[in-house]
């Protein structure tokens, strides 16, 4: 693909790339750095490979119960002891367990560095997962659920990913359901911890008042007693099934709830970009977008719709969904299948391939305004698997994409047009 900047796409005048220093620990831990003494603080944020889709057979949610207990107690303080050395120095440490990963964050004013690293080199290595807060963290988990049961978002998504992912991890629900947070005792997230939390796939960006010699120094303090190698399972390809199907889950509202979706492209495929453009001009959440404009301007069907690619280490979907009168779902859903079936047939307008390109490249100086969206970012390049380069690379790259490119990626991304479709209402004709 040949690079051919417009105005709105010329290079931006200082590199985002060469702010970022790769740092290596005496003990071999890297991290991505950027320097800023703009304000006294630093932002940590880091992950594991293996997050949700390491939970074990049948007991859905352990890393994600994990994830909530980490900062519960750790070393020589319990649940209640822990927060309040968290907040007597005003330190924030948190962790989340997602599809492919387990993520960890710190934030910290820079005169705090030295307690905050210890503190997160005991929930790291020394949690202690007392019962007190496994119980009580189990029943917050298990009461979520219970609210969300019969919320109609909540039903259809849970239905689309049942059935997209069927047979799959990632067609299990991440937090886990009653029965299988249930099951779930201290042993189990002993030993998804020990398989988990390892160097050898850690992943880290720090950003804020701190130089490359003293962060190396808090990596090994923090990290350095892990074990090397991780112990995690390999994570089978996600087919994507039910494509053509429609499910309607019964919920009495006087609205219905929609999802839907397709196999969608990688983050390696080389259409990848292109296809994230195409996506844009589909349902991107502007008011530019084919989705809105039909859906909402045009016929007054949904406040709001939209669309998005969803990427997996594993697999990746076309997603997208809407909500509206019980009345007028099958109206919705013929909307927005005929919107998706041109876009597969013709591609873009050049005016809406242009806008989307403009937007596209122009948003993303706003995911880098404030030092936790850079670390969130530098994070998200190393887990997604791209090289620090990608921070000056990707909007040249979105510049490039050609009509040919666009037309080629919609064929790809939309086919002939079919899609797994769950419903969460009252629908009248579905």
């Amino acid at each position: 693909m040949t690079v051919a900047l417009k105005s709105y796409e010329a290079a931006p005048k200082s590199s985002r790339a060469e702010k970022v220093r790769k740092v290596v620990s005496p003990g071999g831990i890297e991290a991505w750095l950027v320097e800023d003494y703009a304000v006294p603080l630093v932002a940590v944020e880091f992950a594991f490979k293996g997050g949700a889709s390491q939970d074990p057979l049948g007991k859905a949610g352990a890393a994600n119960l994990l994830a909530g207990l980490l900062d519960e107690g750790a070393g020589p303080y319990d649940s209640e002891g822990f927060h309040r050395a968290l907040d007597e120095d005003a330190i924030e440490i948190s962790f989340s367990a997602h599809r492919d990963n387990f993520h960890g964050r710190m934030q910290t004013l820079s005169r705090n560095v030295p307690r905050a690293f210890e503190l997160l080199r005991l929930a790291v290595n020394e949690a202690r997962l007392d019962a007190e807060p496994f119980d009580r963290v189990r029943a917050q988990i298990s009461a979520g659920l219970r609210r969300e049961a019969n919320e109609p978002d909540h039903v259809a998504s849970r239905v689309f990913r049942e059935i997209s992912y069927a047979g799959h991890p990632y067609g299990l629900p991440a937090r886990g359901d009653l029965d299988t947070l249930h099951a779930l005792d201290r042993d189990d997230l002993l030993d998804l911890r020990g398989k988990v939390l390892a160097r050898e796939s850690l992943k880290i960006a720090v950003v804020g008042a701190i130089d490359a010699p003293a962060l190396a120094a808090r990596l090994d303090e923090a990290f350095g007693a892990l074990p090397r190698a991780s112990l995690i399972a390999p994570t089978p390809a996600a087919v994507f099934k039910g494509v053509g199907e429609r499910i309607v889950a019964e919920v009495d509202v006087p609205q219905s709830t929609i999802r839907f979706g397709r196999p969608g492209l990688e983050r390696a495929d080389p259409d990848f970009f292109a296809a994230m453009v195409v996506n844009h001009v589909l349902g991107g959440g502007v008011f530019s977008a084919r989705l809105f404009r039909e859906v909402r301007e045009k016929r007054g069907l949904a406040y709001s719709v939209y669309s998005q690619i969803l990427t997996y280490d594993h697999g990746a979907m076309v997603y997208g969904g809407t909500s509206t009168k019980n009345e007028r779902a099958a109206e919705s859903m013929a909307v927005i299948k005929e919107e998706i079936a041109s876009l597969a047939a013709d591609g873009p307008s050049e005016e809406e391939l242009e806008k989307a390109k403009k937007y596209l490249i122009g948003s993303y100086a706003l995911r880098f305004d404030t030092s936790t969206k850079i670390a969130a970012q530098l994070l998200a390049l190393q887990t997604d698997g791209f090289g620090v380069e990608h921070l000056d690379a990707r909007n040249a790259i979105i510049a490039a994409v050609t009509m040919d490119d666009a037309r080629r990626a919609a064929r790809r991304l939309f086919g002939d047009g079919e899609l797994l479709v769950a419903v969460a209402g009252r629908p009248d004709g579905m």
